[in-house]
């Protein structure tokens, strides 16, 4: 396991489509299996009741805030750049972690880093994105919600190593110390390649699904909507102001309807697809063999 530490940015915009291997979208929407950990200051940041999946560019927004809140706060060599990034990345031939491995590791980093102090309830902003095969990256702010800035470890590049060494140890990771191959890497790329095979397979059956959802015709998003639409040309069409006014909340609701079916066709559009199954050849028609001919036949005739 190595890691990296990236010169720091000012916008985390950069850092983040690096770390998502794509550009930074206002449509695609990061799940926890994305962000696998993130600053405890978020769970009283975001009301309980909301669904905590945002769009990659509101995560991007999320980690950029503090610097538009305390414009002037600088580093303590008068350095502006907040935006910090550090990548993580596991050997080609190591095991797939899961998602409380993935996010323990991160939390370890952010310790490490400084960027996450226990008990601290004024700690810097980070998420940790797990986007790409073995690889998870931190992003954070260093401006604290106080405005003063994040102070980390002198030697921070070999803390980080020798933090790096013990998680190798505990999860039985690869550690690029050993040198020369292990006796099951074969065996180990094999099980981290299979899963993938299967990738394009199953993105084609939920494009199916999703396609089918926002059909024009015959989905049942387009019968909803058409069903909002009638009832609001009724309503319209009545004399009194409240069913005129919820005449017009429903084409705004038939509206973002059609926006639904948009963005299910592009999301649709965006899936990998499986590579189409050459074609056999065809087979050249069936004649019957000719019966051999007796000898001396010719000559009866």
């Amino acid at each position: 396991m190595i890691i990296r530490v990236n010169p720091r940015d000012l916008s985390p915009n950069e850092p983040l489509a690096e770390a998502l291997g794509r550009p930074v979208s206002g449509q695609e929407g990061l799940t926890d299996h994305t962000v696998v950990a993130h600053w405890p200051g978020l769970d009283y940041y975001t009301p309980f009741d909301e669904q905590q999946i945002w769009t990659s560019v509101e995560w991007a927004e999320h980690l950029d805030d503090p610097t538009w809140e305390h414009p002037f706060t600088a580093s303590p060599n008068g350095d502006r750049r907040a935006i910090w990034h550090a990548d993580v990345r596991l050997a080609p031939d190591d095991r797939d972690l899961t998602g409380p491995e993935w996010s323990e590791i991160a939390h370890r980093i952010a310790r490490t880093a400084g960027i996450q102090r226990p008990g601290d309830d004024q700690s810097c902003r980070w998420i940790a994105v797990q986007a790409q095969p073995g690889r998870l990256d931190l992003l954070a702010n260093l401006i604290r919600p106080d405005g003063t800035w994040t102070a980390q470890p002198h030697r921070l590049l070999a803390l980080l190593a020798a933090e790096s060494r013990r998680i190798e140890t505990e999860l039985d990771l690869i550690s690029p110390r050993t040198g020369g191959p292990d006796p099951d890497s074969a065996a180990r790329f094999a099980r981290r390649a299979t899963p993938l095979a299967d990738v394009a397979d199953a993105a084609t059956q939920l494009a199916g699904l999703l396609g089918q959802l926002a059909d024009e015709n015959t989905g049942p998003l387009s019968t909803v909507r058409g069903l909002v639409e009638h009832a609001a040309h009724r309503l319209g069409r009545l004399p009194h102001t409240h069913a005129q006014g919820s005449g017009h909340q429903l084409e705004l609701i038939a509206r973002r309807l059609h926006g639904i079916q948009q963005d299910l066709d592009a999301t649709v559009a965006a899936l990998p697809t499986a590579p189409a199954t050459p074609a056999r050849p065809t087979p050249p028609p069936y004649r019957a063999a000719a019966a051999p001919v007796p000898p001396g036949a010719r000559l009866a005739r």
